[in-house]
């Protein structure tokens, strides 16, 4: 198995001019980039053009988000090994906040380094329904993370 972040670069560079894989390559690197601290308080929501949409709780993160965004866009675009994000739009969107909360309190939280191989990668970008498409790489995540957790109990 090979860590997300190994093949973050290279899921640009198979999917070529395809836009929805971009995108979840955009947002599983921004997770990657802003951290634990951030990613309960900004959530990644799509990739427009090069333009990342993340909705925040207020006007609070989003104040604070916008003064750190060129240097989250370099993190973002040096994990994916090339400009895939030029700008990134921090918008204020408190109920999408709460429900991606809300799903993370009931169990534990899957790790966001759990390995994912490059066979899965290349099945999910045979999927043409976007939406479908990121559901199973999120349920292609978390059942890695359950059974890494069953593995090795921290």
């Amino acid at each position: 198995m090979i860590d997300v972040a190994r093949l973050l670069p290279k899921l640009p560079n198979a999917t070529g001019a395809n836009p929805e894989m971009a995108e979840v390559a955009a947002k599983i690197a921004w997770t990657r980039a802003a951290g634990d601290g951030l990613r309960r308080h900004a959530i990644p929501f799509r990739l427009f053009r090069k333009t990342l949409v993340v909705s925040v709780a207020d006007i609070i993160w989003q104040r604070q988000l916008q003064s750190m965004s060129s240097e989250l866009i370099s993190r973002i675009n040096r994990l994916l090994g090339r400009e895939v994000v030029e700008d990134i739009e921090f918008r204020i969107d408190p109920a999408t906040v709460e429900q991606v909360r809300s799903q993370n309190r009931p169990g534990p939280r899957a790790k966001t380094s759990a390995p994912i191989t490059e066979e899965l990668i290349s099945a999910a970008g045979e999927i043409a329904d976007q939406d479908l498409r990121a559901r199973f790489i999120r349920a292609a995540e978390n059942c890695i993370a359950r059974r890494e957790a069953r593995v090795s109990p921290e």
